[in-house]
């Protein structure tokens, strides 16, 4: 099934930029800590929010939903972080992941349509949404 697939990957993108977020959340430094500390922790905490329902979407497919780091990192588009880079630099690679997160939810999207899965093609929509969104903020954030 193509859309247990391609929401598999959107899956770990999203868990992926969750992790990723709130580790510069953690780790992030500099004259402006305290805007760039509460900033990704609100978008750290509205991503999570989302990894949830994203899979309770997959198990109305009736398949299993993917649940170790070791399958995430199989199916994410997103490089792991193992620096830590200066805040500017933290806050263009979430654009940076924020746009690979838009594009599993696109392909999960495209494929929830041509199954006909209207609730989790609008579900997915909204995401792509908030995501657009997310990454204007970023991108204004780095100017």
């Amino acid at each position: 099934m193509a859309l247990a697939d391609t929401a598999k990957v959107a899956l770990a993108d999203t868990f992926a930029f969750y992790l990723k977020t709130h580790n510069f959340h953690w780790n992030i430094e500099g004259k402006d800590f305290p805007q760039y500390h509460k900033f990704l922790d609100d978008l750290y905490n509205e991503v999570w929010g989302a990894v949830d329902a994203i899979a309770e979407h997959i198990r109305t497919l009736d398949v299993y939903v993917p649940g170790s780091f070791s399958r995430y990192k199989e199916l994410a588009t997103i490089e792991d972080e193992l620096k830590i880079p200066a805040a500017l630099a933290m806050l263009s690679k979430l654009e940076a992941d924020n746009q690979k997160v838009i594009a599993s939810l696109t392909a999960a999207y495209q494929d929830a349509e041509k199954e006909k899965k209207v609730g989790f093609a609008t579900f997915l929509q909204d995401r792509i949404d908030i995501h657009e969104k997310h990454g204007w903020m970023l991108r204004a954030t780095t100017k």
